[in-house]
């Protein structure tokens, strides 16, 4: 049976360059998982591994879709599913990383069948424009304390369809995630990266240090048109359009794309070990890393 390993872990430890070195040794391609990385139009603010650091390796769902076509957990699904079974059938092994656990648990069990509402979306829609995420942050705390604690809180996408589940049917989208898992034709082997809190916020205000020098102002100018999608009322992008729109200074805003990318990243790590399974691997060098990983697999 075909082999899905994943590398998983928060943002900023390590898991783009670990995956590549692993495709490398086993001379296999990587699948991403990250929900943004999809996009053509976003680079610099969603750490997008570049030409270089992907070492000539095959990489899929990177520059996969336009901004303008969101890609949700099932649209990924379906069509990952249909690239394992079809062009990547011949690999024995293959890499799936990323830090997005809902598009990671997608792929690894499936995704319940959670009914929507297209009017109830419209509707919750024009309430993130109008009002803005506090006030439905505070009714999902109030409704589903559970699914507050998991969700990352500055990804409206998935505010907003729980929104939609728990006002269509009264029931908690928590209630709804029954997580039974679906038959896959893959062995999943789940790997997570486990670094010291102190040492993976050090690494995350260090890599939001690069974006801002790297020109992340000037790619998010660049989408502006597009800032009404939830896709890019996230952690990084948000921050600057206040910026633009005079809520704050720039340094200000540098600031909070630090603290919500830290935050977002305990939400991360809350979501992984919820898989009893996974193997967490203490953060050493990519290579060390990698040995253990393949030490691993090969038993």
């Amino acid at each position: 049976m075909q082999q899905l390993i994943v590398i998983e872990g928060p943002t900023a430890s390590g898991k783009t360059a670990l995956a590549v070195a692993l495709a490398k040794a086993l001379n296999t391609v990587v699948l991403s998982a990250d929900s943004r990385q999809f996009y053509k139009e976003l680079a610099i603010g969603t750490a997008k591994p570049t030409q270089e650091e992907m070492q000539g390796i095959p990489h899929y769902f990177i520059n996969s879709h336009p901004v303008s076509e969101p890609v949700t957990a099932a649209r990924f699904e379906a069509e990952a599913m249909h690239l394992i079974q079809n062009d990547l059938s011949e690999y024995p092994q293959l890499i799936l990383v990323g830090g997005s656990g809902l598009f990671i648990d997608a792929l690894c069990t499936g995704l319940d069948p959670i009914p929507a509402d297209a009017e109830i979306q419209l509707k919750l829609r024009s309430e993130l424009e109008k009002k803005g995420m506090e006030p439905l942050l505070a009714e999902l705390q109030e409704k589903d304390p559970v699914f507050f604690g998991q969700v990352d809180q500055q990804n409206p996408v998935r505010i907003l369809r729980a929104l939609e589940v728990i006002r269509l049917t009264g029931k908690t989208f928590s209630e709804w995630r029954k997580n039974k898992g679906a038959e896959r034709p893959f062995k999943v082997i789940r790997f997570a990266i486990n670094h010291p809190r102190e040492i993976l916020y050090d690494r995350i205000n260090q890599r939001v240090d690069l974006m801002i020098e790297k020109g992340l102002a000037e790619e998010v100018r660049n989408v502006e048109n597009y800032r009404h999608l939830t896709t890019l009322q996230t952690v990084g992008y948000k921050e600057v359009f206040d910026f633009f729109d005079g809520k704050y200074s720039l340094e200000v805003c540098i600031d909070k794309i630090r603290q919500h990318t830290r935050n977002y990243a305990k939400r991360q790590l809350t979501w992984f070990r919820k898989h009893p399974e996974t193997i967490w691997l203490e953060a050493k060098s990519t290579s060390e890393m990698c040995a253990d990983i393949l030490q691993f697999i090969q038993k």
